[in-house]
């Protein structure tokens, strides 16, 4: 069953009578739909026993999963009252669907912050913002919480990602910390030009119309297997989720190694019989660059998070969504559906970000928000049902949430959030995005502020300044380069300063290259020309100091030659060497990813993303890889 999406309403144009960029999504019901948690509670009372969370072998239904979340809120209603923030720091698991049970029930806010949030960031998060208690394993909260008073909670405790203790955290909130704003279900963090994070309160109603939207298209339904894949910091964790228990489906958590590799995602979405799922789009389309894995049971996946930049072959299986919306606006705003099985596309074209949702109304916009024609460029804004409630830093929320002009005539549309992205409607009402308006960028599907990665190169005593550019590679991805001066009398190296900044920054907004430098080039108003920092990272293969490194080593075995030019190519560090850990080199996961695809491609041998990240040194890889080549030839000798 696939949702309705309609075409943008004809009456909006301009004065020579062309169409105006504007869209609405399909009307919602009169009425509205049942709250989140009440959707959640009637499946309980009609379908007790019906598994609500199946983790490998493990296997809790809608009423025990019930169950458990009532001990939770037995234990922590005489500290957390509703509207309190609560920061959650578990990973993928039957606990992770228990406490989010628990805080709805409790009228509490769901601020999800990972399994591994860093310490220094959750300190940030924790000064700037009233968050009553953490929950999560003690050895992963700041060192104030780890002192506070602490309450262990009953949770599940199997699972692939299960901590072994689960405590609640309660430690008094640093100064005059920030409260959610009422009627807020949870909140999220995005990335900040200050260097802290900014949180994004959404409602409940917003939440429960994505639902019924999600339910609609998908048809997700009792019997139905629904994976909850996303990083928990990230808001599609949050659709995934409710998603599932909203519906009377079976969720799946995935194990940590799955979001690495997109080989073993297929195979696990088959081991674990996955129906319906959700996965960032740089994790999908190395899928749709390779043969359909066979015998999936998957009918419909929803994309997104970043550019797509090719549609799913004739043989591809499941009904693909590419999916578009900010956190501002409750995970989806936009959306274009390919069937499976369409074979009359250009698989190498990239699809539009599609139509408005029901509720939803987007504009594209000149500077001064009015309106443009179809087919000229403009900022996406974005109004109706589907907005969130604001940031939790009223200024902001006043300068992002603005109100509709007087003489436009929007039903239903009293505030227009500004997405900052730079999109073009079609003739048909399909947008197309063309990129961002300011200096933020995607990594691997998660907003960042550039400024906020200087931020945190800046808390290092043996840095002076910092400046951060995102230049793309050939092949049109994204990355960040830093340029760091030292401090007076510092000697800093890219490997001494990465671990710390770890510690600030989620893994997507830390550097695949860090260049020391004396100064900044300056333009001609006395800035730091950062679209020249720009052009010499995207033109740094035969500028950099260590470019010489790259020169081919005759001695050098197949499985090296083909490892540094791999790891040059993805990371764009043409000096890189085999001595250096892939890690701190700059891998992340989504690189990681295309490596062990590049490395299968290229030699036929098939590495586990484990195998990769626990080598010591790139060396130890190239290792790897040509002991499986030569057993592989001498087996078939």
């Amino acid at each position: 069953m696939t949702q309705p999406m309609t075409a943008p309403a004809p009456a909006a144009q301009t004065a020579d009578g062309r169409p105006l960029s504007i869209a609405h999504g399909p009307a919602l019901p009169e009425g509205g739909g049942s709250g989140v948690l009440a959707r959640y509670t009637e499946w309980v009372r009609r379908t007790p026993q019906a598994p609500a969370v199946a983790d490998g072998p493990h296997l809790w239904t809608y009423e025990q999963i019930d169950l458990a979340a009532d001990e939770v809120v037995a234990a922590l209603r005489d500290r957390v009252r509703p509207g309190d923030l609560v920061g959650v720091c578990l990973d993928r698991s039957a606990a992770l669907v228990v406490t989010a049970v628990a805080l709805a029930r409790l009228g509490a806010v769901y601020l999800p912050l990972g399994p591994r949030p860093g310490e220094r960031r959750t300190a940030a998060v924790t000064e700037d913002l009233n968050v009553v208690c953490l929950i999560g394993d003690p050895d992963v909260l700041p060192s104030r919480h780890r002192s506070a008073e602490l309450r262990d909670l009953v949770l599940p405790g199997a699972g692939a990602n299960a901590a072994d203790r689960v405590v609640a955290a309660f430690a008094a909130p640093a100064g005059a910390a920030r409260t959610a704003p009422p009627e807020t279900f949870y909140a999220v963090l995005t990335s900040g030009s200050t260097g802290r994070p900014k949180a994004v309160a959404v409602g409940e109603a917003a939440l429960g119309t994505l639902l019924d939207w999600y339910r609609a298209t998908t048809g997700l339904a009792p019997g139905d297997r629904q994976s909850l894949l996303i990083g928990v910091a990230f808001d599609p964790h949050l659709m995934e989720l409710w998603a599932g228990l909203t519906s009377g489906a079976t969720l799946i958590p995935a194990p940590d190694d799955v979001r690495w590799d997109p080989v073993v995602l297929a195979d696990w979405w088959r081991a674990a019989g996955v129906t319906v799922g959700v996965a960032a789009t740089p994790m999908a389309e190395p899928l749709l660059e390779r043969p359909w894995p066979a015998d999936l049971k998957l009918r419909h996946l929803v994309v997104g998070g970043d550019r797509m930049r090719r549609r799913p072959g004739a043989e591809v299986t499941a009904t693909v969504h590419n999916a578009y919306g900010p956190a501002e606006a409750t995970v989806v705003s936009t959306v274009h559906s390919m069937p499976a099985g369409d074979g009359a596309v250009d698989v190498e074209s990239a699809p539009p970000i599609g139509l408005p949702l029901p509720g939803v109304t987007v504009l594209v916009t000149d500077a001064d928000g009015r309106p443009v024609p179809h087919g000229a460029e403009g900022e996406l804004r974005i109004g109706g049902s589907g907005l969130a409630l604001g940031y939790l830093d009223p200024e902001l929320t006043a300068r992002r949430f603005t109100a509709v002009p007087e003489d436009l005539t929007l039903p239903g549309v009293e505030r227009l959030y500004r997405t900052g992205d730079r999109v073009r409607m079609l003739d048909d009402g399909q947008l197309e995005f063309l990129g961002r308006l300011d200096d933020q960028v995607k990594i691997s599907g998660v907003r960042i502020e550039p400024a906020e990665v200087e931020a945190a190169f800046e808390q290092d005593p043996a840095v002076l300044s910092a400046v951060v550019t995102a230049p793309r590679t050939a092949d049109g991805r994204t990355r960040l380069v830093a340029y760091v001066r030292p401090a007076a009398g510092a000697a800093p190296t890219a490997e001494s300063l990465l671990p710390a900044l770890r510690a600030w920054l989620p893994e997507q907004a830390v550097p695949s290259d860090v260049r020391l430098v004396d100064a900044f080039p300056l333009d001609a108003n006395g800035k730091v020309d950062r679209a020249e920092l720009t052009r010499q990272a995207a033109a740094s293969a035969g500028a950099q100091p260590d470019a010489v490194a790259a020169a081919p080593d005759p001695d050098a075995t197949p499985g090296e030659r083909l490892l540094l030019d791999a790891v040059r190519d993805l990371l764009a560090r043409p000096g890189i060497s085999l001595a250096e850990n892939f890690t701190e080199a700059g891998g992340t996961s989504i690189v990681a990813a295309r490596l062990l695809t590049a490395i299968e491609k290229e030699s036929g041998v098939r590495l586990r993303a484990p195998e990769l990240l626990r080598q010591p040194d790139l060396r130890a890889v190239a290792r790897l890889i040509d002991e499986r080549r030569a057993r592989t030839q001498a087996a078939g000798a």
